[in-house]
């Protein structure tokens, strides 16, 4: 699946990088906890957060994730788009809360994804 289709399914919209949207996601992690974010280690993740502030694109930027979906109809700042896009990080945001979220995109097809080893 690519963010662009997630953000379809979602019914959402881009604050930036709709033009890199066709990046292909294998896993989704839905948390507002990034400390439980740091324990979903994925590789092609897409990441599901109502958290809104600066550390959740440094959590994402660690991890090497590259596409965010606010939930719950959060917004992220300015200086959190700049941020994103210094790190090549994709963000989108949705209407919907998290458990709908993921049940959409489970439903989709994106259920498994490969385990990075660090």
């Amino acid at each position: 699946m690519t963010v662009a289709k997630a953000v379809e399914i979602l019914e959402g919209q881009f604050f930036n990088g709709e033009d890199r949207a066709d990046m292909e996601i294998l896993a989704v992690c839905g948390s507002d906890l990034m400390s439980d974010v740091m324990a979903f280690v994925k590789d092609k993740v897409i990441l599901l957060t109502g958290l809104v502030n600066p550390q959740v694109i440094r959590t994402a930027t660690l991890l090497d994730i590259h596409a965010i979906i606010f939930v719950r109809g959060k917004t992220p700042s300015r200086d959190m788009i700049d941020m994103a896009e210094e790190a090549d990080i994709i963000l989108g945001g949705t209407k919907l809360p998290m458990y709908i979220s993921c049940g959409k995109l489970y439903e989709a097809g994106l259920r498994t994804g490969g385990t990075r080893v660090i």
